[in-house]
């Protein structure tokens, strides 16, 4: 009948009763936006996962929203264009740039493994070259007027380089998809845009039972590990997200270098995605915070210091091991498996004067995850190796927010939320932060599972 409103579902296909994947669909009438498209991540099951059909056609969704570039939000765009997608995707004008660099990357590595191992590829060049296209960057605080009076809006989160927080307001309510929420305040990035009011929030929870660090004490250990692990001589191996941790650490390490807080000692950052990345945010500084941004004008380059190297190649790689002194190697990828860090783990684990720092926590069943559960000996590049070294896990390093801030955000609006979906954490994770929102703020929460439906109104 004429004056009805429309029927809103929210559907949960993906980043629901687990870490990765994120891909929901609010359909408001005839409708259908999509709040990012992600990789499943995990081992040969999350690999089937991704190659299964999506659960929807993609043919008939209508636009999609990225958070941000992580490839667990957006590692399936180009499967969602070969399956049929022909709609606008909308980002942050940074994040586009780092989802090229992302998704490049991601599809030589599934072309290696499949020339290695076998199998099917997820996409084809020609479908990342044509999703790519589809993108239209849209900055903070700029309203997106859709069909059927339905607007957009995209805010910042503060958890990486352009992410953002989407707030999408219809005819008779508001809903915030949060992407993941940054662990505030952070080295290089503004605070978190202070929302106001919603009717239901989709807010991740990778951290909802984990408390951080204070960043005070965080520095505090950082110098610390350096120090120690120079004094006998060893090496201090960083495994580490090539998006924000990697920046963000590089401009620590400039301040304490700087500063001489540290010895001076060589720096490697040895990942040729954390490197294209690092060319991605000097381009776009100007979403940095102000301190950040007064330290550039006054001449600091934030990720250039004495003593760092760069190995783009795999043979200026291979050139560190000749490096006998005390050094530093940031590398990816932080939950241990897969790219460089697995031919330094072989060769450092061993030792006990070296110590391998990881700057955020590793996500379970990963090599990562046994070191800082205590293992003391790992399968690296097919061998059983001893673990001697000294294993450090600095939590506050992290990108997410920890359960405080996590519940500090919910409390912060003005008028209590109808409804909040803990997604984008391991069970325990999203159901204890769920718990807390409900028994602490009164709140009604859930954690919803794939395949959810949920109607709105």
């Amino acid at each position: 009948m004429k004056g009805e409103r429309p029927v809103s579902k929210l559907y949960f296909h993906g980043g629901a009763g687990g870490v990765t994947g994120a891909n929901y669909i609010l359909e408001v009438g005839d409708y259908r936006l999509m709040i990012d498209c992600g990789l499943f991540q995990g081992g040969r099951f999350a690999e089937r996962q991704n190659l299964e059909p999506f659960s929807y056609d993609p043919a008939r969704v209508h636009s999609l929203f990225v958070t941000h570039a992580h490839i667990d939000h957006i590692g399936r765009i180009p499967k969602l264009y070969s399956d049929g997608f022909r709609g606008v995707i909308y980002s942050t004008p940074p994040a586009a740039d780092l989802a090229r660099v992302m998704l490049e990357d991601a599809l030589k590595i599934m072309e290696h493994e499949i020339e290695k191992e076998g199998g099917a590829c997820l996409y084809s060049r020609h479908d990342l070259t044509e999703a790519l296209k589809l993108f239209q960057p849209v900055d903070y605080d700029t309203e997106i007027r859709l069909p059927g009076g339905i607007t957009a809006t995209l805010r910042n989160s503060a958890h990486i380089l352009g992410s953002a927080m989407i707030e999408i307001q219809t005819d008779s309510y508001k809903i915030v998809f949060t992407g993941d929420i940054g662990n505030t305040p952070t080295p290089l990035l503004n605070d978190i845009y202070p929302m106001k009011e919603t009717d239901y929030l989709s807010m991740e929870s990778v951290y909802g039972n984990r408390f951080h660090e204070g960043s005070e004490e965080r520095h505090l250990i950082l110098e610390r590990v350096i120090e120690d692990t120079v004094t006998k001589g060893g090496t201090i191996i960083i495994p580490t997200f090539a998006l924000e941790r990697t920046q963000a650490l590089l401009a620590e390490l400039n301040e304490l270098i700087e500063n001489n807080r540290i010895p001076r000692i060589p720096v490697f950052l040895d990942s040729p995605l954390a490197i294209n990345a690092t060319e991605v945010y000097k381009k776009h500084e100007r979403y940095f915070n102000p301190q950040s941004q007064v330290a550039i004008q006054k001449g600091d380059d934030l990720f250039r210091f004495p003593g760092l190297v760069m190995t783009p190649s795999r043979q200026e790689s291979q050139k560190i091991n000749k490096v006998e002194k005390s050094k530093i190697i940031m590398a990816g990828n932080p939950h241990g498996y897969g790219s460089r860090i697995m031919y330094h783990f072989a060769r450092y684990l061993p030792d006990e004067h070296s110590t391998v720092l990881f700057v955020g926590f590793p996500r379970i069943s990963s090599l990562g995850r046994r070191l800082t559960d205590g293992a003391t000996e790992v399968r690296v590049q097919g061998r059983q190796t001893p673990v001697r070294a000294k294993i450090v896990n600095i939590s506050s390093y992290s990108a997410h927010a920890d359960q405080t801030q996590l519940k500090n955000f919910v409390a912060r609006f003005a008028k209590p939320v109808k409804m909040v979906f803990a997604t984008m954490g391991e069970e325990t994770s999203a159901e204890t932060l769920a718990r807390v929102i409900r028994d602490e703020l009164g709140i009604n929460a859930t954690v919803p599972k794939i395949g959810d439906m949920i109607p709105l109104d």
